[in-house]
């Protein structure tokens, strides 16, 4: 996982605010008859229920920090994959602002989008997309060929991703030739191929064979550690999203029911419905040691040190060993606090709770 301990103190890359889309008749004449303005969300989507319009997306707003991996989640139908499509403007949104560097993506004209899209944003979808004509090489250097590089810079470019994932040696073969792993990462090089400032994976993985989908999990954390990339993720598989994730966004019915990081999650569900998301996840492999942190004693003896973020499966072979208070410290190497068995266990017994 991403290590982030303060989101908040990074820039925003992008923010989606009060977002609406909304299929039916009569969509964008049912907002201008409100001046575009949603004072009552909850009205105004009762309103649209019963105008027989559906609701996709209704008043979701988050902001996604640069090299944040941000986890939009929910079951089928929940509108996860309609806000992806949103932010990048596949979909028009019926309502709302996106913005993206400070300024409105829905204002752009559709030559300003085309640039958006073809030089700051990637994008990987469940569907690999490749094309079967174009061996592996000649995949990864076509989005560099539509921005009008010339043969000898792009072939340099699409080469070195081929190698960052993994993949050097295969560049003469055709995607029939590949399994579904290599082909996913085929995908993953050629979205990476124009640097894009914005990474959009929608369900990536979930097309894939389970092992293969630890193993592709596994790269593209590798791969994160290398490019610390902006991702906004959609899966509707809460232990990958718990895996990869930051912060997550749980959808359901085209609304958010709650933001946090995964450990804010899981011990501090907002609704029923996330509850039940949670109730089966070990939650070992979720909170982290920060979560466990009481402030740093002056008087205490220190057995050992821990990052902030490392959950607990990793942190509890300390103490079996020996230790009996180990320091919490931040990215920079400062001391934040200490643990104990003791504040571990009461945060696993709140957890317990908070899931009962």
């Amino acid at each position: 996982m991403n290590a982030i301990t303060s989101s908040q103190t990074r820039q925003v890359k992008i923010s989606c605010r009060n977002v609406w889309k909304v299929y039916g008749e009569r969509p964008a004449s049912f907002f201008a008859e409100r001046n575009g303005k949603v004072p009552d969300p909850a009205a105004t989507l009762k309103a649209a229920r019963d105008s027989r319009h559906i609701a996709a997306a209704a008043d979701v707003s988050f902001d996604v920090h640069a090299g944040e991996i941000f986890i939009i989640m929910g079951l089928s139908g929940s509108g996860k994959s309609t806000m992806v499509r949103c932010l990048s403007r596949l979909v028009e949104p019926t309502a709302g602002e996106i913005m993206f560097d400070g300024k409105d993506l829905l204002r752009a004209s559709r030559q300003e989008l085309t640039e958006i899209r073809r030089r700051k944003m990637g994008m990987v979808f469940q569907n690999f997309g490749l094309m079967p004509h174009l061996n592996v090489i000649d995949n990864v250097a076509f989005p560099l060929k539509v921005q009008g590089l010339p043969p000898e810079q792009r072939i340099k470019r699409a080469g070195e991703m081929i190698e960052l994932v993994g993949l050097k040696g295969r560049e003469a073969n055709f995607p029939s030739q590949l399994s579904g792993g290599q082909q996913q990462r085929v995908g993953i090089a050629r979205s990476l191929a124009v640097e894009p400032e914005l990474w959009f994976l929608d369900e990536p993985f979930s097309a894939l064979d389970p092992l293969i989908r630890r193993q592709m999990q596994d790269e593209f954390l590798r791969l994160q550690k290398i490019l610390h990339k902006t991702i906004v993720f959609i899966t509707h598989d809460f232990l990958e999203a718990l895996r990869i994730g930051d912060r997550i966004a749980i959808m359901k019915d085209g609304q958010v029911v709650q933001i946090g990081t995964p450990s804010e999650v899981v011990m501090h569900p907002a609704t029923d419905d996330v509850a039940e998301f949670t109730k089966d996840v070990p939650r070992v492999k979720v909170i982290t040691a920060g979560d466990c942190m009481v402030p740093a004693g002056t008087d205490v003896h220190i057995g050992g040190t821990v990052p902030l973020h490392l959950t607990l499966d990793n942190v509890l072979p300390q103490f079996v060993g020996g230790a009996s208070i180990l320091a919490c410290i931040d990215e920079t190497g400062s001391v934040c606090g200490h643990i104990t068995a003791g504040t571990v266990l009461a945060a696993l017994a709140a957890s317990e709770k908070a899931a009962a």
